[in-house]
């Protein structure tokens, strides 16, 4: 063996003392337990529903005469159509019959003053463009043309791609971002679900909401003009014609199941109430009716009700989009917020216990948050 000078053996001591120190470093790092990484839970994707909805409409008549717009109704909802599209669902009430001809089934005691409306069936590819996915065939028009009227709009929107509901046994139910929605349509008229019945209406209701992650209730009820703006807790009539209870019936569809209220029919908006974490809408007025509909002071005020609810169909926030029809066009977005006021003030009147703040602007906002 070589001779070893003191610095090589303090040099393979160091070595040594290195070798021992990382082996036992990495006998000790091999006896560890291992980290164990949880799974994390994945996190649960909020989903809402945005809904817009309006009131009457219709286009424009060929019967007794021809009024129709100049350009065939084409620009007619064309202010308005961005704000419609921009929704998950967008709704209206769609009076009168798509029918090419046909003789109405309805007495017309005075020519100049005939409330019988007949639409080119082509003006069902104008509420599809404008951004609507379901109207209401249930009102005092939807049979002006008898039964063959009713069947024929059906048939025209169905070929249009815009769903509907309102005469009886034509429920609109599809999917939507993952939800089931249904929608069906009430008025006190022949052929339409029964407004007037509400114990057969709570339990079409209950049944829907079974079947159904959100139920909406379109109603087209109400006594009309400019004197009917209240709701009145009680029948309304017109012309010697029971038009219902909207309050009655309002609450006790959404105690069956129902999450959205829309009311129309009264020809003027109405005010909008908060009941058990649902909205009622009492009357969304005209919204594009061309000629044959008074649009004369608030009979032309043409409120979007624009509503997001939860998963559940609970209430979320909204809001009064005000337009208004000024002839010869159709509704336009009105910069003095009149609709909103109206309703808002409406609102406050009616439904003073209604835990829902409406802003000047029109915002619908709930005074107390929803429970988790």
């Amino acid at each position: 063996m070589p001779f070893l000078t003191s610095w090589d053996r303090l040099v393979v001591v160091f070595r040594l003392v290195c070798i021992t120190f990382f082996a036992l470093l990495l006998f000790a790092c091999s006896g560890l337990p291992e980290k164990v990484v949880q799974p994390q839970e994945p996190v649960k994707k909020v989903v809402t529903l945005n809904i817009k909805a309006v009131g009457d409409m219709m286009l424009g008549t060929n019967f007794p005469r021809n009024h129709l717009a100049d350009d065939d109704g084409k620009s007619l909802l064309a202010a308005v159509s961005p704000i419609l599209n921009d929704a998950d669902i967008t709704f209206g009430n769609l009076e009168g019959s798509l029918l090419s001809e046909g003789k109405p089934r309805k007495e017309c005691k005075d020519p100049r003053r005939c409330y019988l409306f007949r639409s080119p069936p082509h003006y069902a590819l104008y509420f599809k463009q404008a951004g609507f996915d379901v109207l209401s065939l249930a009102n005092n028009h939807a049979r002006d043309f008898g039964e063959e009227g009713a069947r024929e709009s059906m048939h025209h929107l169905d070929e249009a791609g815009v769903r509907h509901t309102g005469q009886e046994g034509d429920i609109a139910s599809w999917t939507v971002k993952g939800l089931k929605v249904a929608v069906i349509a009430y008025a006190p008229f022949i052929g339409s679900y029964n407004f007037l019945n509400i114990k057969m209406a709570r339990q079409q209701v209950k049944q829907l909401a079974a079947e159904h992650d959100v139920v909406i209730v379109s109603m087209h009820a109400g006594g009309e003009g400019i004197d009917a703006v209240h709701v009145t807790f009680a029948d309304e009539y017109f012309y010697g014609e029971n038009r219902g209870n909207v309050a009655a019936f309002s609450r006790a569809v959404i105690d069956a199941g129902a999450d959205l209220v829309i009311g129309h029919g009264p020809h003027v908006p109405r005010g909008v109430e908060l009941y058990r974490e649902r909205l009622i809408a009492y009357s969304l007025g005209n919204f594009c009716t061309y000629y044959g509909i008074s649009v004369a002071k608030i009979k032309g005020l043409a409120p979007i009700l624009d509503v997001t609810l939860d998963e559940q169909g609970r209430f979320l926030s909204g809001e009064i989009i005000s337009t208004r029809q000024i002839r010869p066009g159709g509704p336009a977005p009105d910069k003095s917020k009149a609709a909103a006021r109206l309703m808002k003030q409406l609102s406050e009147v009616d439904f003073p216990d209604s835990p829902l703040f409406i802003s000047g602007e029109g915002k619908l906002l709930r005074n107390h948050p929803v429970a988790k």
